[in-house]
C-alpha cells in the first residue's frame, strides 16, 4: 500500500491508494491526519500499518491524488540522512569531481559506509515543489535514492528521495561536504511512502531519472538497486549505532545515476526520479 499526505488548507490529511484507488484515511478517522499517525497506532496496536489501513477502507472516502500542485512530503522525517559512495558510478563520479579522489575509493571498499546528516522538515520539499540549486556553486546535479522510512530504527516503508547536491562545493575539498549538501530546499521526497511489506525486494527496483529544459530532455537514463555495493540493513545499522535517531527518519541509500561532467541544473529544470512500486517524484529547480 501507499501512503500520501495530501494539504487540507494547512492542514495534513492522510491518504493511501490501494487496488490502484485512493482513498481518504482522515475521513474514516478524524485523528488519523498524518502517516505518524498510523505508525503510532500501529505500534500500540501491534498490527502492521497495512492491517491497519485495509481495515479503514470500509469507512474511507475515495479521493482524488495531486498529480500537478505540490504537495507535502509523505513523511514528516525528523531527520533525513543520506549515504554516499554505495554505487561504482557514484565512486567514480566522486573520483572525477574531486581534488582528493582517492578517499572515494576508500570508502567505496571499505567496511565502513560513509552515512551524513542532509536535512529537517523546514530544508525539505514535497512532489511538485521546487528543489534548490546554491546561488554560490557553479555545477549542480539532482541524486535520485531510494530512502528507507524508519520509525525508532525499524523499517517500515520506502520512499523516493533527491538529494541536491553541489558538486563544485564539494569538489572543492570533501570538508566542504555539509555545504554542499545542506541547504535550503536540498532535499526532496516523494510521493508516497510504499510500506515495507509491500516491497518483496528493495534490493531489485528498477530506478530512473529525467531532466527536462525547456521541454528538451537533457538527461534521461534508468539503473537497478540491485547493483549498490551495501544491503539497505546494513546501511540502516550503520546509521542506528551508537546514535540517538528521531521517532521517524528517512536514510537515503546513494545513487548510480550521475549526470555528465558537462552537465548542470538551471533555474526551470523539472526533474522526474522514479522507482518501480514507489511512483515518481517531481520537482522543478530553483535558486537558493
Amino acid at each position: 500500500m501507499r501512503y500520501y499526505q495530501l494539504d487540507d488548507g494547512g492542514a495534513l490529511r492522510l491518504a493511501v491508494r490501494a487496488n490502484e484507488t485512493a482513498y481518504d484515511l482522515t475521513a474514516a478517522k478524524p485523528k488519523l491526519r498524518t502517516l505518524e499517525d498510523l505508525l503510532r497506532a500501529s505500534s500500540i496496536a501491534g498490527q502492521s500499518i497495512d492491517a491497519l489501513a485495509n481495515r479503514l477502507l470500509e469507512d474511507a472516502s475515495e479521493c482524488s491524488l495531486p498529480t500537478e500542485t505540490a504537495s507535502p512530503p509523505p513523511v514528516h522525517a525528523e531527520e533525513v540522512w543520506a549515504a554516499g559512495v554505495t554505487y561504482a558510478i557514484s565512486e567514480q563520479a566522486r573520483e572525477a569531481e574531486s581534488s582528493m579522489p582517492d578517499m572515494y575509493l576508500d570508502v567505496y571498499d571499505s567496511e565502513r559506509p560513509e552515512v551524513f546528516f542532509k536535512a529537517t522538515p523546514s530544508r525539505t520539499v514535497g512532489p511538485n515543489d521546487a528543489v534548490g540549486i546554491r546561488a554560490d556553486s557553479e555545477w549542480d546535479v539532482p541524486e535520485p535514492e531510494l530512502g528507507v522510512v524508519l520509525t525508532d530504527g525499524e523499517i517500515v516503508g520506502y520512499t523516493i528521495g533527491n538529494d541536491m547536491s553541489s558538486r563544485s562545493i564539494e569538489g572543492e575539498n570533501p570538508l566542504y561536504l555539509p555545504q554542499a549538501k545542506v541547504y535550503d530546499r536540498c532535499c526532496s521526497l516523494g510521493p508516497c511512502v510504499t510500506s515495507a511489506e509491500s516491497i518483496d525486494d528493495p534490493h531489485a527496483l528498477e530506478m530512473w531519472m529525467t531532466i527536462e529544459r525547456d521541454g528538451e530532455v537533457m538527461y534521461d537514463e534508468s539503473t537497478n538497486t540491485g547493483e549498490m555495493a551495501r544491503t539497505v540493513q546494513e546501511l540502516v545499522d550503520y546509521y542506528t549505532r551508537h546514535n540517538t535517531i528521531p521517532e521517524t527518519a528517512v536514510l537515503l541509500t546513494g545513487t548510480s545515476l550521475v549526470p555528465s561532467e558537462s552537465f548542470t541544473l538551471q533555474e526551470g529544470d523539472v526533474v522526474d526520479i522514479g522507482i518501480d512500486e514507489i511512483g515518481t517524484l517531481t520537482n522543478t529547480v530553483v535558486e537558493v
